[in-house]
């Protein structure tokens, strides 16, 4: 058992992924496949929520259902608070969250299950400050800088703050035009927490899911429309998973972290940043508790872990074969995906902690 303060340290690949049939499942709904680990499940199960996990979770569909035939899992990336919301009116039978649940979220859960509702940390990454400007490969930020951007006092990229911050690079005169999340948004609230707590009196806007934004920054819906938005203009800027800048055309900055390096966002860097969030000694709900002004040198400072929510009791039987064994799946050898679609891997600790609180669900 962890300790309240014990080190979710170290990475591995969870195994490989394998893609042959199942065979035919038991009598209670689950069979080990002939040629995998996968012990599929028959059924049909739907989530929705987070878009931070939407790419990862589609690859693991893919994946699950290539060796799991008579199974149908369906995930729609419609932002945390949307799923939250889903979740608690029973329409759903997990929800994707990249924070964890407000107290009211947590008590309309908890009604729906009719015990606790849980947080299950199911995949990690980093967000990026992933911007659009022509010539400009590489770029460092600090906190109080991107607080600036963000809530419109910085307007320009040859701004004397962000030149501070790049010696030796030409940066041109290009307004700069930002882009936030207007959906309810677990990226949001890590990425408002971040700057909240690292940033000093830069930012103002408080932390949430949803955010009193000026008017000068842009809104759009969903880690794909915030990824567009910046795109398709030049200087435009915004925060998004790794996995959205790979496949939107833009860059990511370097962010100062707390040991005072400017670190690019890679799948080691999260890592370095996990090794340093804690889990609560005891009980099923896991959620890890992050600090942002990390002083762990190499440490990406915008990390993110991302839930899956579910009943800890109460999920209907005709759903919890599938439930555990596509979640046993994801925590496990689905890790192995991770850094081909843009995440880091669970650290083991993480992950065994994960699989045997979803070998406990009922």
């Amino acid at each position: 058992m962890l300790s309240r303060n014990a080190k979710l340290a170290g990475v591995v690949l969870a195994g490989a992924v394998f893609l042959s049939a199942c065979g035919d499942p038991d009598a209670n709904g689950t069979g080990s496949s002939a040629n995998s680990d996968i012990s599929c499940a028959t059924g049909d199960l739907k989530g929705a929520g987070s878009t931070f996990q939407k790419n990862i979770v589609a690859q693991w569909i893919k994946d699950y259902t290539a060796a799991c035939a008579d199974a149908t899992v369906d995930y729609q990336g419609i932002g945390s608070g949307a799923g939250i919301q889903q979740f608690g009116s029973a329409t759903i039978d997990l929800a994707g969250s990249d924070s964890a649940m407000k107290d009211e979220e947590q008590a309309a859960a908890d009604k729906r299950c009719g015990t606790p509702a849980i947080h299950l940390p199911i995949t990690a990454g980093g967000i990026a400050i992933a911007y659009k400007l022509d010539g400009v490969e590489s770029l460092q930020l600090s906190p109080s800088t991107a607080a600036g951007i963000f809530t419109g006092t910085i307007k320009n990229w040859d701004d004397a703050a962000i030149k501070a911050e790049n010696p030796g690079t030409t940066l041109p005169s290009t307004a700069i035009t930002p882009v936030h999340r207007e959906d309810s948004s677990g990226t949001t609230d890590v990425f408002s927490k971040f700057l909240a707590k690292t940033a000093g009196p830069a930012w103002s806007l408080g932390t949430g899911k949803e955010l009193d934004w000026p008017a000068s920054v842009q809104g759009a819906k969903g880690s794909d429309g915030v990824t567009q938005a910046a795109a398709s203009t030049e200087g435009g800027v915004t925060y998004t998973e790794l996995s959205y800048v790979e496949t939107g055309g833009l860059e990511a900055a370097k962010v100062k972290n707390g040991a005072g390096e400017y670190t690019a966002l890679e799948a080691a860097g999260v890592t370095t940043a996990l090794a340093g969030s804690t889990l609560p000694s005891t009980g099923t709900d896991l959620k890890v508790s992050y600090d942002y002004a990390n002083a762990t040198a190499g440490a990406y400072p915008i990390t993110a872990v991302s839930y899956a929510i579910v009943c800890s009791k109460g999920t209907p039987a005709a759903k919890l074969a599938l439930l555990k064994s596509f979640l046993t799946y994801a925590a496990g050898d689905g890790q192995a995906s991770a850094k081909d679609v843009g995440y880091a891997p669970l650290p083991p600790a993480l992950a065994q902690r994960v699989t045997t609180t979803i070998s406990g669900l009922s």
